[in-house]
């Protein structure tokens, strides 16, 4: 192993050595059980005699931090004596991050370890994900692969993965795109962070629906952007409460996150007319619209749009797994170059091994029976959910209709409050969402989103039965 040590500050050599090899074991950096370099190696590398490592070497092991092996060399023990004392390091003043850092949560946070009942937002199986044939494609890469490993890819992604994304988001979504159009990102997060990086300077207002998807308003926000909630009905984004001022609009028009709406298409036309007027761009989100389970889905904004306005972002974490990482942005021409050129600066390409099998996956048609299978499975457990809340009279739980995704929302009757009830219900091993949680505004109408993307279908009613009695009891408080 490498063993770096410094000689400074110290007046022996020995001392110097010894004090090195010391904190490295104490601050975890050796762990117990790992060999040292053999003395005669670690003499050359810090250009010293091999009697000082020796001696170094010598006084840890009759201290009980090292331990010498016959034949073997010198190791750390296993449990090497306690710290007795510990140096603080001294506090450094003048590093002060920008303020907006402090008010961004990290991620989402937690729902609880392994609740029994799990009606977690945003999340796929991933016992449904096909493991074996992702194996085996990643594999095949790896054997016959052409890339020239010493060499950085194309920031926009590998292009067999931009024509088989071009193809896949035409036949299931009518997106009109080629593969030029096709910038690949590690999700749909990144993708967000490259066009606000690209559109959206300090102080630019920035609309976004409320309640709405809280990571994309952070990432506007973290750009220094004045980022404007605007309210949703039955018919998606209110257009008619966009501020004036709006650079770009972020919406979720095929399924409405959280509440579940579908955008109308007088609703899509408006705003498309809107945004021209306005100059702005639209940030089209389509996260999780694959799986659809009644009605005909309506044309996306970006095959509407005859002026370029519309910027649509895509996703495989729904589909097939977050832990992918990949995502695609479809770009109208006048940004293509500007967002790979923020992408190379962001952290210059994805991983061409990855890009190539998910390429393979979709063009052989794996992608299109994975969606068949996993659709009649959410189904059922979309049905069994539904079945299990229309029991509830509506004046205490009232289900907002939704005809897509893997998550229904529902509103909660008065006298209700919905984080209280998401709290109890966590001590009582259900993970479930209240609305506000996605919302800015607290006079926000509140309720609860409840995901059926990882929840077997046999918990869904026993689930939603102790749910119940929660709520009941909580009328009484």
């Amino acid at each position: 192993m490498e063993l770096h040590i410094s000689l400074d500050g110290h007046p022996t050599v020995v001392g110097a050595i010894y004090r090195g090899v010391l904190e490295a074991i104490r601050d975890g950096r050796i762990p117990g059980g790992r060999r040292l370099p053999p003395t005669r190696d670690l003499a050359v590398n810090l250009g010293v005699s091999r009697n000082s490592v020796a001696s170094a070497y010598e006084r840890l092991t009759a201290e009980g931090y090292l331990e010498a092996r016959v034949g073997s060399g010198t190791y750390v023990r296993a449990a090497p004596p306690p710290r007795t004392t510990v140096t603080p390091r001294r506090p450094v003043h003048g590093l002060r991050p920008l303020a907006v850092w402090s008010r961004i949560p990290a991620g989402m946070p937690p729902m609880g370890s392994n609740p029994r009942f799990d009606f977690s937002v945003g999340m796929p199986d991933g016992e449904l994900f096909p493991l074996a044939t992702w194996r085996r494609l990643l594999s095949r890469e790896l054997r016959v692969t052409n890339l020239d490993l010493g060499r950085y890819a194309a920031p926009s992604g590998v292009r067999p993965l931009r024509v088989a994304i071009a193809r896949h988001a035409g036949a299931s979504r009518a997106v009109r795109a080629v593969a030029d159009d096709i910038i690949v990102t590690n999700g749909a997060q990144q993708a967000l962070d490259l066009i606000g990086r690209v559109m959206v300077g300090p102080g630019d207002v920035v609309a976004v629906e409320e309640p709405g998807y809280p990571p994309a308003r952070r990432v506007f926000e973290s750009l220094g952007a004045r980022v404007i909630g605007v309210g949703v009905d039955g018919e998606g984004l209110m257009v008619d409460a966009l501020p004036a001022r709006a650079r770009l609009v972020y919406v979720t028009p095929s399924h409405q996150f959280p509440l579940g709406a579908v955008m109308s298409l007088a609703r899509r036309r408006a705003l498309l007319r809107w945004a021209q007027e306005a100059g702005a761009t639209i940030v089209e989100d389509d996260y999780d619209s694959e799986y659809r389970y009644a009605a005909r889905p309506l044309d996306p904004l970006q095959s509407l749009d005859p002026d370029g306005h519309t910027v649509y972002v895509g996703s495989f974490s729904k589909t097939l797994s977050p832990a992918l990482r990949l995502g695609f942005v479809v770009a109208p021409e006048a940004l293509r170059g500007p967002l790979q050129v923020a992408r190379s600066l962001n952290d210059w390409h994805g991983n061409p091994i990855t890009e190539l099998a998910l390429a393979r996956f979709i063009e052989d048609g794996d992608l299109a029976a994975h969606l068949r299978r996993t659709t009649r499975v959410y189904a059922a457990r979309r049905a069994a959910l539904l079945d299990a809340l229309s029991a509830w009279p509506p004046e205490r739980l009232a289900v907002i209709p939704s005809m897509a995704g893997l998550h229904v929302a529902a509103r909660l009757g008065a006298g209700v409050d919905a984080p209280t009830i998401a709290a109890r219900a966590q001590a009582a091993g259900i993970a479930v969402r209240p609305i506000s949680h996605f919302a800015a505004n607290p006079a926000t109408p509140d309720g609860l989103v409840l995901g059926f993307g990882v929840i077997d279908v046999e918990r869904i009613g026993p689930g939603l039965q102790r749910l119940a009695r929660l709520i009941d009891d909580s009328v009484g408080d």
